[in-house]
């Protein structure tokens, strides 16, 4: 287990994504983008998809109100009908907020109960959109940043060995970085890619302390208020050290999955999915997923949100979808 005597703030983590693109390049399309082109609207409907974020961003001076659950295992050792296909049970609950600094810049916090054993979780993030799709093609995609640090409040563990053997504050802390690459294709269909690198400060005995990852997630309209979305992680770990933890855990780990129903009902934009994710924050389900689709390890989950605006000049649009 290393211990990291000190850490960056979370937001210099977006440096291993920025040869992405050559600096001029990419100056040119914020040019462009600042422009009257037309920009390409609602890409996706929500600025989550299931586990994954979206390049959405809630409009200036807006409060979004937003509510994640998981329950437990539908099928497989813990499933069935004896806790009532998951329902009995909860692996995790989020709830957060995200207000508007501007129509492209989101801060949020959040309270998690938490699904590994760092538990009790405080989230602060932040969101901006640097770049927007054009109808006219000139810029392709668009663009976001998404950083978070969460802090774990569970008591500190006795065993030297585990990943709550918590020394010090910094300890507890666990920093996500995303860059968020998206492009709606249709009016339908809409696809996006997620590098994305996970730091914790503290682990198990033998495991790393950063994890990179690729995301990807769709959404596919189905009527005018509904649509099927899904995302997908592949974590990029050690394979030795990979080994040796889920030796000491008797416990394999294995890539997020999720799929759903997204229905919009005009100020809410309410998710029903499936997911063998337990966990619902980046800096949990990205690196410690042990929970197999293959082994009935799946679960239902929902989400749901509610935009409320501050802003007179949008009176009455609050959710602004």
């Amino acid at each position: 287990m290393k211990r990291i005597t000190f850490f960056l703030p979370y937001f210099l983590l977006i440096i291993p994504f920025s040869r992405l693109f050559a600096q001029s390049d990419l100056e040119a399309l914020i040019q462009e983008d600042s422009t009257t082109r037309e920009k390409v609207s609602a890409t996706f409907k929500s600025n989550h998809l299931i586990n994954a974020q979206s390049t959405e961003t809630i409009y200036k001076k807006e409060l979004e109100f937003r509510v994640d659950h998981r329950f437990g295992d539908i099928a497989g050792g813990s499933g069935g009908i004896g806790n009532f296909f998951g329902l009995d049970q909860s692996t995790d609950i989020r709830i957060g907020f995200d207000y508007g600094i501007s129509d492209r810049f989101n801060v949020g916090i959040a309270r998690a109960k938490g699904a590994t054993a760092a538990t009790q979780l405080y989230e602060a993030n932040f969101k901006y959109r640097f770049l927007e799709q054009t109808t006219d093609n000139a810029i392709p995609v668009s663009l976001a940043f998404f950083g978070s640090g969460t802090v774990s409040g569970v008591k500190a563990s006795d065993d030297p060995t585990a990943s709550t053997s918590y020394k010090n504050f910094g300890d507890r802390i666990t920093y996500v970085s995303q860059l968020i690459v998206a492009r709606k294709f249709s009016p339908s269909f809409s696809f996006e890619l997620i590098p994305s690198y996970v730091h914790r400060n503290y682990t198990i005995f033998g495991d790393q302390n950063g994890v990179f990852a690729l995301g990807a997630g769709g959404r596919l309209k189905i009527s005018k208020r509904m649509a099927i979305v899904a995302d997908y992680f592949l974590p990029f770990r050690s394979k030795d050290k990979k080994e040796y933890v889920e030796n000491i855990n008797q416990q394999k780990f294995y890539d997020a999955l999720g799929v759903g129903l997204e229905i919009e009902t005009g100020g809410h934009v309410f998710h029903l999915n499936f997911t063998n994710a337990t966990a619902i924050q980046e800096s949990q389900f990205i690196p410690e997923t042990t929970t197999s689709w293959g082994k009935g390890q799946y679960r239902w989950g929902f989400s749901i949100s509610r935009r409320f605006s501050f802003n007179k000049d949008r009176e009455g649009k609050a959710g602004g979808y």
